[in-house]
């Protein structure tokens, strides 16, 4: 894929206008009360993976209406005193897999919790969380990213984003954890729960995370990225939109709940985003759309790395060198000495 977006000097200033819901903080603050009546009841048993440098924990909590999610807390085996963690979320169409997949951020010296993705798992990595979705949900495109709607309250990102939210206050509950230091970390459908769930906590729930890693976030400015995108999860809403063709503005004015470009400007937690020019699943512009928008109402500190030559996969290994200099000098705090 070439350059299809903006050139990037327009994209450092891209701006369009957004529509904000005028009862936006009043749908999310009923959304965080409903959920957290329920007690999060975070569990951590050992788990044998036959790793020798990572103690691995299997882990759950109470998300969204109190359901169970999946977890993966590795831990590096050398360590002393309390660790920084990372909570990280997954792509689309993926879980949390096995724990000799996600080996690098206990290397580099955090405790790493990986919150496993209700309902998906089955496409390119592995999942076990179940998502009970409510029966009565309006017919969808297949994939998630139509799933409820044009229901806000039965949409499937509700409930995602709110087991997010919630995988901060389980990771918060271990005993091996720094709950001051605690970063979310995502790409691409991690990304937007990055940024989503990150905002929330700290617009809503005045408890900020320390930092926010959000690599090519997606759920960013909706419209555009159903224009523009040509492959992924976004042409879901094509879809959609072409078989409901009474129903595409009622679609987007939902979906604006949801969209991290929205709620963006509410963020507090310093932010590290990356974007990659030839990416066609999450487009350039619907990236800094949230970027450029990010932290204006609550005053975030804020970064981002441009990957000029790459397309969804991002800088990958070179991005998290840049990730771990910048939590270290910046954010997150060096790892503790083990």
């Amino acid at each position: 894929m070439g350059h299809f977006d903006l050139p990037l000097d327009e994209l450092r200033t891209y701006r369009p206008e957004l529509t904000t819901p005028s009862d936006l903080s009043d749908f999310w603050e009923r959304t965080l009360d409903e959920t957290r009546a329920h007690p999060i009841a975070a569990q951590f048993r050992p788990y044998e993976s036959h790793l020798q440098t990572v103690e691995v924990l299997d882990a759950s909590f109470a998300g969204y209406d109190g359901q169970r999610v999946a977890a993966w807390l590795i831990l590096p085996r050398q360590r002393t005193g309390l660790l920084p963690c990372i909570v990280e979320y997954v792509g689309y169409g993926g879980g949390r897999g096995l724990p000799h997949e996600w080996l690098a951020w206990s290397a580099f010296g955090y405790a790493h919790l990986v919150m496993d993705t209700r309902g998906q798992g089955s496409a390119w990595r592995t999942g076990v969380t179940a998502d009970r979705a409510p029966a009565d949900a309006d017919p969808h495109a297949p994939g998630f990213l139509t799933l409820g709607l044009p229901d806000r309250d039965r949409y499937y990102y509700r409930r995602l984003i709110m087991d997010a939210c919630r995988a901060v206050e389980a990771a918060r509950e271990s005993p091996h954890v720094d709950p001051e230091r605690v970063t979310l970390h995502g790409h691409s459908q991690g990304g937007a729960l990055t940024v989503a769930a990150s905002v929330l906590r700290g617009w809503l729930l005045d408890d900020p995370v320390a930092a926010a890693l959000a690599d090519e976030p997606f759920l960013a400015h909706f419209r555009r990225a159903a224009e523009i995108a040509g492959d992924g999860p976004y042409p879901e809403i094509v879809t959609w939109c072409s078989t409901h063709r009474d129903r595409s503005e009622e679609a987007f004015a939902m979906l604006a709940y949801f969209d991290i470009a929205v709620l963006a400007q509410h963020a507090v937690a310093p932010a590290l985003f990356s974007v990659s020019l030839r990416d066609d699943v999450c487009p350039p512009s619907t990236v800094f759309a949230a970027y450029n928008r990010y932290g204006e109402a609550g005053g975030a500190d804020k970064d981002i790395r441009v990957w000029e030559w790459n397309e969804h996969e991002g800088g990958e290994a070179f991005h998290r060198l840049e990730q771990v200099s910048w939590l270290t000098s910046r954010a997150g705090g060096p790892p503790a000495a083990g």
